[in-house]
């Protein structure tokens, strides 16, 4: 089984080798990181792509990367891994792979020419409400959509949102979707699943003061008459059957958001976004 070839320096690179086999076992463990969160919780490493991510994923946390042929030779290319120090010659972390292998690898449409591999950092509910500001947590309760889940911890980022909780159930946070749609959040907010929130995660944020608002169609407020600017959780439902009600019972307050027209709910990230939004409006202006 051929696996690799010298690359020559005047196709890209002189002092490392370029694969050329689909059959090559890294590029085969990639495709399983891909599309197994088994194999990514095993291997303790999730896969992300393109230029933006890379620029701001951590140089501390990238365990192997993943050039194409091409984006090698570009100026692009050994631009962006000089910005951490890195090239195709010397590098260990490097893999140059050839160009219809790449086209293969990649999990994109439109491949954009460099995949890495990046350590997955645990959190613990520790890191999420001892700060110097009071914590904001978002609780998902079975969240499917991979689309949501990444706005949700997007937006969570630029609202001041100091922790994601889901339940065990709910998507992989490390889906190659997710990963895309957080635009690089991934790397900062602090995620945690957990197999039951009413036993593991409820005691604790009670311990700690957090009063939990669920947001329900059944909400006794509007969500803007309630106040969030000391420690407050927020419960989001499953985007098709809402939160369950159990978890529904558990919490301090139910809240709903005022609706027009005849549209009976918004899914799960717009309606996280809007309560992320008004507890960080409240709270600058406390």
């Amino acid at each position: 089984m051929t696996i690799a070839r010298p690359f020559d320096i005047r196709k890209g690179n002189k002092g490392n080798f370029m694969i050329t086999s689909a059959s090559n076992m890294q590029i085969k463990k990639v495709q399983q990181i891909l599309k197994k969160a088994r194999t990514r919780r095993e291997e303790g490493v999730f896969a992300a792509e393109g230029a933006k991510m890379f620029r701001e994923a951590p140089k501390e946390r990238l365990r192997k990367i993943f050039i194409s042929q091409a984006f090698a030779l570009s100026r692009e290319g050994k631009e962006l891994l000089a910005e951490k120090g890195l090239d195709t010659e010397s590098s260990p972390l490097v893999e140059i792979v050839e160009d219809r292998i790449f086209k293969n690898l990649s999990d994109t449409v439109t491949p954009q020419g460099i995949l890495f591999l990046v350590e997955i950092k645990t959190s613990g509910l520790e890191d999420m409400t001892k700060g110097s500001k009071p914590p904001l947590l978002m609780i998902l309760e079975d969240l499917q959509d991979p689309g949501n889940l990444g706005t949700i911890v997007r937006t969570g980022e630029g609202a001041g949102v100091t922790g994601v909780i889901l339940s065990k159930n709910s998507v992989d946070i490390y889906n190659p979707k997710v990963i895309r749609s957080t635009m690089g959040s991934v790397y900062r907010m602090p995620v945690l699943y957990t197999d039951s929130i009413e036993e593991e995660i409820l005691p604790v944020l009670k311990e700690n003061g957090i009063r939990t608002f669920a947001a329900h169609l059944q909400g006794k407020n509007f969500y803007d008459r309630e106040d969030y600017r000391e420690g407050t959780a927020f419960f989001i439902g499953n985007e098709g059957n809402g939160l369950s009600r159990e978890l529904t019972a558990k919490a301090d307050v139910l809240i709903k958001i005022p609706m027009e027209g005849q549209v009976e709910s918004l899914n799960a990230a717009m309606a996280s976004g809007i309560l992320m939004y008004e507890t960080l409006r409240q709270r600058r202006l406390d």
